[in-house]
Order: structure tokens, then C-alpha cells, then sequence
């Protein structure tokens, strides 16, 4: 692989973790990128100013502060739409995260338009945001949730997708990149053989938006869901995308000021998108930062962000292949280039959360457990896996000293089993 510059250099500065002095924190390895991104000064900065000299209510005051906060919202609407190639700014619908904006879908789409005799396919690799909304509309309205299985190597097995869709398929619910498998699924092939039987395909672009340009116009999907949290922005924010047209004819999904046109004692009209979709006071100035955190990942650029990744992915592979009695779940980067910038691996007798716990004592953070993942995890027969997920703000030399914890807590815990 070609070498690329080492991103962190340029940007590490940026994050106030990372340049901590005099405290253990200064020394700190995080390799938890994927459970949530942390946040450059920059995003800090934007949600400070907005708190301290923007804050007011949107939309509807009619004094200087409110329209000042309103301009700032609505252009962080602007942002967002421009970051995923989006039509119009009226198809992005702020939420509280990527869960509620495909619970909105689920419930407000999915409410109106599926059947009895209608089906959801969705695959085994979703994390339980894109799981569970499903099964509850199941119940709801008697449709069949099917799943579409795996290949050998942790890929989607394309063949049982085609066996599996048919005209009875009103929506395709899929991730564009595993949390846990780190695979990059083929959407515009999927979504060209979903639309040819009159399917919708929502993408789950939570693992994907901060490492790679995602461009809903050329995907040809029809709803996004996003999350603030994992591209540098603040928490409690995310949105959907949805094409226009689609979302016109879809009712509201929760009701309450702001998404109202008129209301009298026995009915209400609802306003105009996005704003029928976004009941009550939104997260301000948590957009806001979601904003600030886009434009500064289109500062750096993605496609620069793609390639750091994807070599750091590569070395960390392979240090960890040559560690004795692991396994690694998903498709090697020799399989798939373009796969997420995460290993996910077990060590055979030994539970993910005591190594999680002795990298923890030497300062290293990874993730442990199932990661929203528990059909996943059941399919491969495991009950957890570790997880270590890097950024473009990771570097080799944080690799190498965690390849070598690594090896010391298998070799401690094997002495004191």
C-alpha cells in the first residue's frame, strides 16, 4: 500500500485528549474510535460560543438572539445536507441520534406503508438500532422480518440477498459498515436489485460517515441515519435523510410544538419539512457542533482520511495476526480494502472483558462485550469479542504498544488461569 502522510501529526493538536501534560491522561491510547469519536477543539469552541452568546429558542422568537440561533441552525441544516450530497436541506431531520432518526422511519414510514404480508430484510451484521425497530414494526403490523446471512469470510453473502428479496420486500435496512466485522457492504449494487422489486434500502452510515465520502445521490438509497457522536460532533444529536417525496407523504412521528401549522380543539395540520418531523425544542447547540465537527473533517478531507485509515488498518492486522490463538472476525484488508478501520477478535479461553480490563490498567482503551451486536455474536458461537477501532488520529507507535499489552495480558492471564 502506498504510504500516506500520518494524518495525526496535523491533527492530534486539535484534541484536547491528546495533549494533556503532567497527568496520566497525557499518556492515554484510545482505540474506542468506533463507540464514540472524541471531539476537536474546534466542535468544543462552537458549543461554548453557541451556550454563552447564541443561546436562544429557534424559530420562533422574534428578537435578535432568537435569530441569530435560528441562522446558525438552519445552517447547520445547510452543512449536513451538503456533506452527504443531499437534494434539499428540507431532507434532513435533526434527531437525537442515529437510533431515533430509524425509529422515525419505522414508525412513521413503516406504520403507513407495510403489511401483513409485506417484508423487512435486514442482515445478520446490524447493530441492535437497526434490529429491534424492525422487530417492533413486525408485531405491529404482521410483516415478516427476514435476515440476510453471511459469507465465510464475514462479507454479505450476496447470493442469499438475491434468493431472499422479492416483490414482497417493502424495505432493505442495512449498515454500510459493520461495527463489529469492519465490512463495507456494496449498497449501489444492493440497492439497484432492491428498487427493482419496488424495495426501499435505508443505510445505517453511522461507521462510515467520519472515514469515507458517503454521497446519498450516487448510493441511490432512500434513507440515511447518521450520528453526531462518531464524526467528532457532540452527543445527543444525529439525522435522517430521506428523499423528499418520500418524506412528504409520510405522517409525523412525534407531536408537539414547532411541528404544527395550526391546532384547533379537535385537529391540527402539520408544518412544512423538515420541521413536521422535529417535535419540540431541538439540541441547538448540539447541531451546531455536529456542524463544526463536518467542516472540520471536510478540512482535513475524507478521501485523505480513507487512505490513513485504511493503512493503519493494515498494519494493525498485522500485528495482530501474529499473535498466537486469536481470531479475528470480518474480512481481512487484503479481502476488502475498503473495510472499516477496526479489528474485532477473541482469544480462545479467555474472556474479551479481563483483556479490555488489563489494557485498561496500562492506559489503553478498547471496547468489549457484544457491541450491540448480539445475533452477530451468536452466529459465530462467541459471547464477546474486544475491539480496537482507530482514527485518523491514531499513529503505528500506538499500534506497537498495543500489540505488545496485548500479548503480556494473554500471557498473565494464562499464568494465573
Amino acid at each position: 500500500m502506498k504510504q500516506v502522510n500520518d494524518l495525526s501529526i496535523e491533527t492530534r493538536k486539535d484534541f484536547p485528549l491528546f495533549c494533556r501534560k503532567q497527568d496520566q491522561e497525557s499518556n492515554l491510547i484510545y482505540l474506542d474510535h468506533a463507540a464514540t469519536s472524541q471531539k476537536p477543539i474546534q466542535v468544543i469552541d462552537a458549543l461554548e460560543r453557541y451556550y454563552s452568546f447564541q443561546n436562544a429558542n429557534v424559530h420562533r422568537g422574534a428578537h435578535q438572539l432568537s435569530a441569530k440561533a435560528t441562522q446558525a441552525f438552519e445552517e447547520a441544516r445547510d452543512i449536513t445536507a451538503k456533506f452527504i450530497n443531499a437534494k434539499s436541506s428540507n431532507e434532513i431531520i435533526f434527531t437525537r441520534n442515529a437510533t431515533e432518526a430509524i425509529n422515525l422511519v419505522a414508525y412513521s414510514w413503516g406504520n403507513s406503508q407495510v403489511k401483513e404480508k409485506d417484508e423487512i430484510l435486514i442482515t445478520l451484521m446490524e447493530h441492535h438500532s437497526n434490529i429491534v425497530p424492525w422487530q417492533l414494526l413486525a408485531k405491529r403490523s404482521g410483516c415478516t422480518l427476514r435476515y440476510i446471512g453471511l459469507s465465510d469470510t464475514g462479507e454479505l453473502d450476496l447470493e442469499d440477498f438475491h434468493k431472499k428479496i422479492n416483490k414482497s420486500t417493502k424495505l432493505v435496512a442495512l449498515l454500510h459498515v459493520s461495527n463489529t466485522l469492519g465490512t463495507c457492504n456494496p449498497i449501489e449494487e444492493i440497492t439497484k436489485i432492491a428498487h427493482s422489486v419496488g424495495a426501499l434500502v435505508l443505510l445505517d452510515a453511522c461507521q462510515s460517515l467520519a472515514h469515507k465520502k458517503v454521497n446519498v445521490a450516487s448510493l441511490n438509497i432512500d434513507f440515511l441515519a447518521g450520528s453526531s457522536h462518531k464524526i467528532c460532533g457532540p452527543t445527543g444529536c444525529g439525522f435522517l435523510w430521506g428523499r423528499e417525496n418520500i418524506l412528504e407523504e409520510m405522517p409525523p412521528f412525534l407531536g408537539g410544538g414547532e411541528m404544527i401549522q395550526d391546532v384547533s380543539l379537535l385537529e391540527s395540520s402539520w408544518a412544512d419539512l423538515p420541521f413536521k418531523f422535529e417535535a419540540g425544542t431541538p439540541a441547538i447547540g448540539e447541531a451546531i457542533g455536529m456542524a463544526k465537527a463536518i467542516t472540520y473533517l471536510e478540512s482535513i478531507g475524507l478521501e485523505k482520511i480513507s487512505s490513513y485509515e485504511q493503512e493503519l488498518t493494515a498494519y494493525l492486522f498485522e500485528k495482530l495476526t501474529n499473535i498466537e490463538d486469536i481470531t479475528i472476525l470480518g474480512p481481512t484488508p487484503k479481502q476488502q480494502s475498503n473495510r472499516g478501520p477496526l479489528a474485532t477478535f477473541y482469544i480462545k479461553g479467555i474472556h474479551s472483558n479481563d483483556i479490555s480490563e488489563l489494557l485498561d490498567s496500562s492506559n489503553i482503551c478498547i471496547r468489549s462485550g457484544h457491541h450491540c451486536c448480539q445475533p452477530l455474536h451468536k452466529y459465530y458461537g462467541v459471547v464477546s469479542t474486544a475491539r480496537a477501532s482507530l482514527s485518523f488520529t491514531s499513529t503505528k507507535e500506538e499500534i506497537d504498544i498495543f500489540s505488545q499489552e496485548l500479548i503480556s495480558s494473554i500471557e498473565f492471564i494464562k499464568r494465573n488461569s
